[in-house]
């Protein structure tokens, strides 16, 4: 297999964990503000970067950090505890690197993408939550590849990132719709990013709409070409590399919402509020057992491509997340008014943790994707 070079700085053998650890309070410090002004935190991007977080998880043979998918969670985890903007939309890079290193231990090459993450310091945007199965846009055939138009969102960090991936409908394929999957330069013709990101919670993930307007994407940025309307195996591996990064993050919100709790409720003696305390660590336990599970059976992304794998997934993600949710409404109510005023971070981290709902598959869609997987038909109809 093709190798890179090294590149100057290496990390080998790091606590990534505590590197986040270092890092945190400084991105805790602009999170408050970030979320009124809704602007992500270039600032806090250039630290990832020459920390070599954004790169942790790949490989040491190909420059990277080397950390495992549980590492790489708890990376994600402590930085959610600080800012939870910020770490969600590393998730997003960092499952997009996870996929890689998923295709990596299975014998595929991923070099292109390493040397990417790693050489160029390159942020990998997503927009799978968009595009799940059938995808949008259009792409038409020409010399050397495709013109491509989009509208594609959310994409969270798309104003730091330097690459989207993505996937457009080819509806006149010559045997039938397909979706070509394909990675795009920010800095390509064609490409501009809209400012429609303006939500309850997470704030500053940037994750505004990307427009591709006829851009040209050689055939060399084709991963994939798929049937368009089919459920396509490459989403098992990206839902069991995504998912457990994308939902350790989350517990990090649930972290910090707990221990401010506690703080504040310390000492105080009324049976409610013992009450209240242990119902929120019933949830919290509930959810952090879930996310340990996950990474358990990811046997550090060497779990098997199936639906049945996607699908238990899937399930413990609706459960997590609700859990999660559960476990910072009860940081409210324990804390009283103290938590529902816009001056604690309890009600910060509350509105944050409902972005836990919107990644795939959101509730009514995974039940749906469970019960066909577990009856024996496609997942998607």
């Amino acid at each position: 297999m093709t190798t890179f070079a090294q590149p100057e700085t290496t990390f080998p053998a790091t606590d990534w964990a505590a590197v986040a650890r270092e890092i945190g309070p400084a991105l805790y410090a602009e999170a408050a503000e970030r979320d009124r002004t809704g602007e992500i935190s270039f600032t806090a991007f250039d630290t990832l970067r020459t920390s070599g977080i954004t790169s942790a998880l790949v490989p040491v043979a190909f420059g990277g950090g080397g950390a495992t998918h549980a590492e790489m969670g708890a990376v994600l985890r402590e930085l959610a505890s600080h800012d939870p903007s910020t770490a969600v939309s590393l998730a997003m890079h960092t499952h997009l690197v996870a996929t890689q290193v998923w295709r990596h231990n299975h014998g595929m090459d991923a070099s292109k993408v390493f040397g990417k993450v790693v050489g160029d310091h390159a942020v990998l945007v997503s927009t799978g939550a968009s595009d799940w199965v059938v995808s949008n846009g259009s792409a038409v055939r020409v010399d050397g590849g495709y013109r491509v138009s989009a509208r594609k969102a959310p994409a969270s960090g798309c104003e730091v990132g330097n690459v989207v991936v993505t996937s457009i409908r080819w509806e006149d394929a010559p045997d039938g719709a397909k979706v070509i999957h394909c990675a795009i330069p920010l800095r390509a013709d064609g490409v501009r990013i809209e400012s429609t990101w303006d939500t309850m919670g997470l704030r500053a993930t940037g994750s505004h709409t990307v427009i591709f307007e006829d851009v040209f994407v050689p055939d060399a940025a084709v991963s994939l070409i798929r049937p368009a309307d089919a459920w396509p195996q490459l989403l098992n591996i990206v839902v069991g590399a995504a998912m457990p990064l994308i939902m350790s993050t989350y517990l990090g919100i649930a972290d910090a919402a707990v221990e401010l709790a506690r703080k504040a409720v310390v000492g105080k003696t009324e049976a409610h509020t013992y009450q209240l305390v242990g119902e929120m660590m019933n949830a919290y336990t509930t959810a952090e057992d879930l996310v340990a599970a996950m990474f358990a059976d990811s046997d550090n992304l060497q779990f098997a491509n199936t639906d049945a794998y996607a699908s238990r997934i899937l399930s413990r993600k609706t459960v997590a997340a609700d859990a999660l949710i559960d476990t910072v409404r009860l940081a409210i109510e324990a804390t009283g008014g103290l938590g529902f005023s816009r001056h604690s971070d309890i009600e910060r981290l509350y509105r944050d943790i409902h972005g836990s709902l919107f990644h795939p598959l959101p509730r009514a869609k995974q039940t749906q994707f469970t019960g066909r997987v577990t009856l024996g038909v496609s997942p998607v109809s």
